[in-house]
C-alpha cells in the first residue's frame, strides 16, 4: 500500500459529494484529476471502493469501510497540525460564518487582516440565501451569521459593523429623472420594478417601505439575487430599490444611477449574529474581540465612500 493523505481526501470528498462532479467542484480541481486519483486509489485495492452503474457512482461496504479509515486519518492529520501551531503559540482552528447574499460585499474587509494574522485558521464562509443563512445558525452549524434584518424566531446575540442603505436604482438611459421630489412617489405605479424572492432580507426592507409609505408597485419580474437584479438593471429591464454596497463600481463608473424619492433610502444594519449563549471555540472568541476593537477603523478604511450616500 502506497496511497497518499490527498488519495484519502479525493475519495473522502467522493464518498461525501455521491459524484466526482461535485467533488472536483469542492475541491476546485478538474473532473479528470480527481478521476485519476480516484483510479490510483482503488488501484491499491483487489476489492472495488467503487462501482457505477448508469451514469452514477456507488460506493461499495468496503468502500465506505476505507472511508471512515480515511476520514479518521485527515482528522488525525488536522489534530497534529493544530498542535503543532499551539506549541508555536499560534491560533488554529475553523471560522464559520454563513452569510446572505449582499453581505459578501463586506464580510471579506472585517475579515481579511485577521485572516493573515492567523495563518493557521481555516476560514469556512458560506454565501447563500437568508433562510439558510438562518437555519445553519439555528442547527448550530456556524460560528457566525451576517444578516441585514434580525431574525425573529431565534434568540441572537449581535454585533452591528455597517449601516444597509437602500435606494431605488435605475439606469441612466432609463430617462427616469424625477424634477419634483416632494411628488415623485407616484412613480412608482408606473415603473417595472424588478424584486428579489420571497424570504431575502433585501426583497423585506423593499416590502416595509412600500407598506409605510402606500405605494403601489407593478412587479415586473423576480430574481434570486442582488447581482442578477443589477445585471437586470444595466441591461434596461427595469428598476429596483438595492443597497448601495452592491453597486459602488456601477455608481462611480455612471452605470446606474440613485434615483431620489421621499422615504428613501431605507436604512437596515449589517449585524453579526450568533446564538444566545452560544459557547466559542477560542478562534470565534478571538475574532469577536477583534472585531469588537477594530471594526471602526476598518469601516473608516474601507467605506468611507459610503457616508456620502
Amino acid at each position: 500500500m502506497n496511497y497518499t493523505l490527498n488519495q484519502l481526501q479525493v475519495f473522502l470528498k467522493i464518498v461525501q459529494c455521491k459524484s466526482v462532479t461535485r467533488a472536483a467542484e469542492e475541491l476546485h480541481l478538474t473532473q479528470p484529476a480527481v478521476s485519476i486519483q480516484l483510479k490510483n486509489f482503488q488501484d491499491q485495492f483487489d476489492i472495488p471502493l467503487t462501482e457505477v452503474v448508469g451514469r452514477k457512482i456507488y460506493i461499495t461496504d468496503f468502500g465506505m469501510e476505507i472511508a471512515q479509515a480515511a476520514e479518521r486519518i485527515i482528522n488525525e492529520v488536522h489534530a497534529i497540525n493544530y498542535k503543532t501551531l499551539a506549541f508555536k503559540g499560534q491560533l488554529f482552528g475553523k471560522l464559520r460564518i454563513s452569510v446572505v447574499s449582499t453581505g459578501k460585499y463586506i464580510m471579506p474587509f472585517f475579515l481579511s487582516t485577521f485572516m493573515k494574522k492567523h495563518p493557521g485558521l481555516e476560514l469556512e464562509m458560506d454565501v447563500t440565501n437568508k433562510s439558510s443563512v438562518i437555519e445553519s445558525l439555528e442547527k448550530n452549524e456556524v460560528d457566525f451569521a451576517l444578516v441585514s434584518i434580525l431574525p425573529k424566531s431565534l434568540q441572537v446575540e449581535k454585533l452591528d459593523l455597517l449601516q444597509n442603505k437602500l435606494f431605488l436604482v435605475g439606469s441612466p438611459e432609463g430617462g427616469l429623472k424625477p424634477k419634483n421630489i416632494a411628488e415623485s412617489k407616484s412613480i412608482f405605479a408606473d415603473l417595472p420594478f424588478i424584486f428579489r424572492e420571497n424570504g431575502s432580507g433585501t426583497r423585506q426592507a423593499m416590502e416595509q417601505y412600500f407598506q409605510q409609505n402606500q405605494i403601489s408597485v407593478r412587479p415586473s419580474m423576480e430574481l434570486t439575487s442582488n447581482e442578477a437584479v443589477k445585471q437586470a438593471i444595466l441591461a434596461g429591464l427595469g428598476y429596483s430599490i438595492m443597497p448601495l454596497i452592491g453597486i459602488k463600481n456601477e455608481l462611480f463608473n455612471h452605470e446606474l444611477s440613485i434615483i431620489p424619492v421621499p422615504g428613501l433610502p431605507t436604512v437596515t444594519t449589517w449585524s453579526l449574529i450568533w446564538l444566545n449563549g452560544k459557547n466559542h471555540s477560542p478562534a470565534a472568541k478571538q475574532y469577536l474581540s477583534y472585531l469588537k476593537s477594530e471594526k471602526q477603523n476598518i469601516v473608516q478604511q474601507q467605506f468611507n465612500w459610503y457616508e456620502n450616500y
